[in-house]
């Protein structure tokens, strides 16, 4: 995917700041120990894939480039995650990338096949790409261009997210890329099939599988 940039959304892995369903289940350090593992891997499986990546980071304040040296990172920017997605599209453009996809950290098996899908279509001239997740969100969103529009006066979180982004986009006049459905990891059972995925060796998560190890998970 020459020149496509894409954009990691994450979550600085600490006690009390990642996912609060696992937290609630699993207890805050487990939690954090999981999500920091799905960073690592997520990172070495776009490494490893050549796929261009930049970590978008929240909260600002956090020590993110210590977990990734040697990588870009940034800070979100933005008063919830439409704003800081759709800044971080900007930033991708404004550094002259032809096209953007992002990317959620809570998805450390994706498809990498998809994602150089997706940078394909965009560099072929389709406009927006979307992954669905099986939450109603979405794992992945590629633009040819930036779309503000599509980020803002959404329930971020709730199940229509990718209902509504399929409005705008209807409205916009713009017809999306459909990658296939994916699931996020938010709740303990998608970690337990995660675990399973790993354990037939359909993705390849080192740190992910030893902080399943630690925590007890298969």
């Amino acid at each position: 995917m020459p020149g496509v940039c894409v954009v990691v959304m994450a979550k600085y892995p600490q006690a009390g700041a990642v996912k609060t369903r696992l937290a609630a289940s699993l207890g805050e350090q487990v939690a954090a120990d999981v999500a920091r593992a799905f960073v690592l891997d997520l990172h070495a499986r776009l490494a490893a894939a050549d796929i261009r990546a930049a970590w978008a980071y929240w909260p600002r304040e956090s020590p993110f480039d210590a977990l990734l040296p040697g990588s870009e990172v940034f800070p979100q920017e933005g008063a919830d995650l439409g704003e800081r997605m759709a800044a971080a599209v900007s930033r991708a453009f404004a550094g002259g990338a032809p096209a953007a996809i992002l990317l959620g950290a809570d998805a450390p098996h994706v498809d990498l096949m998809a994602v150089a899908a997706a940078g394909k279509a965009l560099e072929s001239g389709v406009e927006v790409v979307i992954g669905p997740s099986e939450d109603g969100g979405y794992y992945l969103l590629g633009l040819r261009r930036p779309r503000p529009e599509l980020f803002g006066a959404i329930a971020w979180g709730g199940p229509g997210v990718y209902a509504a982004t399929l409005a705008r986009c209807v409205a916009l006049d713009l017809e999306p890329l459909l990658l296939p459905v994916t699931f996020d990891v938010d709740e303990p059972a998608d970690l337990r099939r995660l675990a399973r995925l790993v354990a037939r060796g359909d993705v390849v998560l080192p740190a992910t599988e030893a902080a399943l190890v630690r925590a007890g998970i298969s």
